[in-house]
């Protein structure tokens, strides 16, 4: 277990919904997709990439909703910068994405 934070800590963190639009595997990485993600009218489309090629492919994530953190500080990635990080959950051997149910808007705030 991580160490125990209070609720500003946790009020810090910015989670939204958001539609992947399109996804790649790019040919300079072997671990990484690239994802373009609808995040809403507030936000907009993002670029984020994740390290979940070994087990996920772009057609797996391509027109999906799913959840990211939005107010992380941009981190370069070949010839763009990952705009946010996806949330999944951890299991022996490898990453579960957590897929949201299609009515849930782009953008929602998850608390």
């Amino acid at each position: 277990m991580k160490a125990i934070i209070n609720y500003e800590d946790f009020e810090k963190l910015d989670i939204r919904v958001g539609r992947v639009i399109s996804a790649t595997a790019p040919e300079w990485s072997n671990k990484l997709l690239r994802m373009e993600v609808d995040m809403g009218e507030e936000i907009g489309t993002r670029i984020l990439f994740s390290g979940i090629r070994k087990w996920y492919s772009p057609e797996d994530v391509e027109g999906k909703i799913m959840q990211f953190v939005v107010n992380m500080d941009s981190k370069k990635m070949g010839d763009e910068e990952s705009q946010g990080m996806l949330l999944m959950v951890d299991t022996a051997g490898r990453p579960n994405l957590l897929f949201l149910p299609e009515a849930i808007k782009p953008g929602s705030v998850i608390r």
